[in-house]
């Protein structure tokens, strides 16, 4: 047998090539959109992929199962466990079969035992992995999906938090602890391969260990200490972050089945001088520079998200899919960057510039930044707005006294909650998020707009005021 993991750190998200080494076939466990790095992996080892399966119907990133099953031909292994809202609508396109608990299926020597493990979502399965090339009659290991992470569970509010189904979160937190009473029946010695990682919002503290066992989750993992049905409910629904809202058209593409990536079109150059034109007309442009050289120059309006690690995950919370999208990106980055955005399902980019293109023009719209050494006196004389976009969590922990708190991911849908009769100065943890709202500001027209350069690490760390809401902090 062969065990391969694949790991998308834009999205935090994990998938498994598993062969059998004696037929060279291979099966392919919770697959992202793109397709190319499983081929390449299984042709590297001498495999060919026959199929694709999934633990449960997606909320943070497309799925590559349709593109296996109608562009590769693969039979695709599915959950027909729980209600309407967890059924896949395209199946009738490719070869396929729908699972249920107990359910079995080989991919060679390979034995895959089916357990519903709902909580996540209704639907969720796992896969509970047997090597029968050998001597073992027991299964090894487990892909749990989004069922038991590394020192975390999945979170049960998204259908409630992102679609809007009312009191699917509790029901959702019910089924997760009973699942759970039969996660600690199994073998200590099994292994576990979730599909998710550390930054992943499928969870509140997943590890960043790749993988573990089943004995040392029940040692260690918060949510296999509590014995008590409704202190679990209580523990695992309290504090979880808020959804993006790219989460819910995630449900939605992965239900129905996304589109071919052979059939998205390919975004054709645009002259930088197009763009205001573009932007009055009601389309956005992405501005991908890293946050110093759009701060020095940019076109009046745009958008900026840096093509960093955290690139998708911002992208996912801003970039408004049913509006057509340009990008101005380096020639060089222009395949990540639409790889990246088809990844969460932002398939509209229709055009694109050259960021030379940009640089070179004469009417550049500009923010400035500010050390706290250099504006703290016109903070604590509140001449300054500070508007704070870091996560809940980090707020709690400490602030610039008179703050306004506006979650970055929530900012464009605030932005009526912001007074302007002041200048703004924003703040994150270190000054990269305070750069993106900076520039959400500025396109909609916020002409007095501060960045605070090093942030609230650097402002604490110069023993400026804060206060502090949770004592011990």
């Amino acid at each position: 047998m062969l065990l391969r993991y694949l790991y998308d750190e834009r999205l935090a998200h994990a998938s498994y090539l598993v062969g059998c080494q004696k037929t060279g076939e291979a099966i392919v466990i919770d697959p992202g959109r793109d397709v190319t790095p499983y081929l390449r992996a299984a042709r590297a080892e001498g495999l060919r992929v026959v199929a694709a399966a999934e633990t449960h119907i997606h909320a943070d990133y497309v799925s590559g199962a349709r593109e296996w099953g109608v562009r590769h031909g693969v039979k695709l292994y599915l959950s027909g466990e729980g209600d309407e809202y967890g059924k896949y609508h395209y199946v009738d396109q490719v070869d396929h079969q729908l699972l249920a608990d107990g359910d079995r299926f080989s991919v060679g020597h390979l034995l895959f035992t089916v357990m519903h493990t709902p909580g996540h979502t209704p639907e969720s399965i796992s896969f509970l992995l047997t090597d029968r090339g050998g001597k073992a009659d027991k299964p090894m290991g487990m892909f749990t999906g989004d069922f038991v992470f590394v020192g975390d569970v999945g979170r049960p509010d998204l259908l409630e938090k992102a679609v809007g189904l009312s009191g699917t979160a509790e029901q959702g937190a019910r089924a997760m602890y009973r699942s759970l009473q039969r996660f600690k029946a199994l073998p200590d010695y099994l292994q576990v391969w979730p599909s998710h990682g550390a930054g992943s919002a499928c969870g509140k503290a997943l590890g960043a260990v790749p993988s573990s066992t089943v004995g040392y989750e029940k040692l260690y993992n918060w949510a296999l200490q509590c014995d008590d049905e409704e202190a679990f409910v209580r523990a695992l629904l309290d504090g979880q972050p808020e959804p993006p809202p790219y989460f819910a058209v995630m449900k939605r593409v992965n239900r129905e089945g996304p589109a071919l990536l052979d059939q998205l079109p390919e975004p054709r150059a645009v002259a930088a001088e197009e763009l205001p034109v573009l932007l009055a007309g009601g389309a956005r442009v992405l501005d991908t520079r890293p946050s110093q050289s759009f701060a020095g120059g940019h076109v009046r309006g745009t958008l900026n998200i840096p093509y960093n690690k955290s690139f998708t995950t911002w992208a996912g919370w801003l970039v408004d899919d049913t509006r057509p999208l340009y990008l101005i990106a380096a020639p060089e980055d222009l395949s990540g960057i639409l790889s990246a955005l088809r990844s969460i399902g932002i398939d509209n980019v229709t055009g694109w510039t050259d960021v030379r293109q940009v640089r070179e023009r004469a009417e550049l719209d500009r923010y400035p930044e500010a050390a706290p050494a250099a504006i703290a006196d016109e903070v604590m004389r509140r001449e300054v707005l500070v508007l704070d976009v870091r996560n809940q969590d980090e707020w709690d922990d400490g602030h610039i006294p008179g703050a306004l708190h506006i979650m970055l991911g929530t900012l464009p849908r605030r932005l009526a909650e912001i007074p302007a009769e002041k200048p703004i100065l924003v703040q994150c943890r270190s000054g990269a998020r305070s750069a993106i709202a900076t520039s959400i500001l500025k396109a909609h027209g916020f002409s007095h707009v501060i960045n605070l350069s090093g942030g609230y690490l650097q402002w604490k760390k110069e023993g400026r005021p804060l206060v502090r809401p949770n004592p011990g902090n």
